[in-house]
């Protein structure tokens, strides 16, 4: 089934919506006529941007890190009187450099929010959706799930989790009337980086300006691979052509390569 029609009491959640790509999703979402639940920590910028989308975006903030506060989400969302028909996972975060000089606790916390989360929310969203026989569920990944990443080993062993875990899910679906798909974004300038702990001027020399896709096109063509049903959508030829490379190439050959320009090892 494609991506379900809005309606008065049905709304697309969205986690990590305050910045970058979420923001652009909640924007095509409601482009779209769909009421929306944005979901983040940062209480200023979801209201800055519910109050920017209208009477139909709702501000929810949550620590997406936190268990209690994801098993209280669901019960948020239908307090507002909306089904959630559509699940746009996409907070995420990385650490940065060795494991070996790895800060233990931001480590599982990544792991928390980029994998935990993925699941524990699809837990909660799905039976609902499956009931109702409409949903769509948007699970944001990364070209760096289709590789190992040295400099970001958890932050990309994550995103293929997300990545296997959404196909496994888009089996299991299939005709119940819902639709699971995984966002494989290269590039995008939203500073995601600068979190992580590296400048824009580092990543950009690492990865050349042709993979780069400005986050509203991502969300365009996230929100368009909903709409068709589409599996996986990696947004950008350069990105669609370095994920199959990067899947063949010999890992014996990929790794120093992938070490050697990664700014987190310099």
């Amino acid at each position: 089934m494609s991506l379900p029609p809005p309606g008065p009491d049905r709304a697309a959640v969205v986690t990590g919506a305050s910045s970058g790509i979420g923001a652009e999703i909640a924007r095509e979402l409601c482009r779209r006529g769909h009421a929306v639940v944005l979901v983040a920590r940062s209480v200023d910028k979801l209201e800055r941007l519910a109050a920017e989308l209208g009477d139909r975006a709702h501000a929810l903030p949550a620590d997406l890190s936190d268990r209690t506060a994801r098993a209280d989400l669901l019960g948020r969302v239908e307090a507002l009187g909306l089904a959630p028909d559509v699940l746009v996972n996409n907070a995420g975060l990385s650490t940065l450099g060795p494991v070996a000089k790895s800060d233990p606790q931001a480590e599982m916390n990544m792991i928390e929010v980029d994998v935990v989360a993925v699941a524990d929310l699809c837990s909660r969203f799905l039976p609902g959706m499956v009931e109702r026989g409409r949903g769509a569920v948007l699970n944001v990944a990364s070209t760096a799930a289709f590789q190992p990443l040295p400099g970001q080993a958890g932050y990309a062993a994550g995103k293929a989790f997300v990545l296997s875990y959404t196909q496994s899910l888009a089996g299991e679906l299939r005709g119940t009337g819902v639709s699971a798909t995984a966002l494989c974004p290269g590039p995008v300038d939203t500073g995601f980086g600068e979190a992580a702990g590296f400048t824009e001027e580092e990543a950009k020399k690492a990865l050349p300006s042709i993979m780069w896709v400005d986050a509203a096109k991502v969300a365009q063509a996230a929100v368009e691979g909903m709409a068709k049903s589409r599996l996986v959508v990696i947004p950008g030829g350069a990105n669609r052509a370095a994920s199959v490379l990067a899947q063949i190439a010999p890992r014996s050959l990929l790794l120093p390569v992938l070490a050697k320009q990664h700014p987190g090892l310099k």
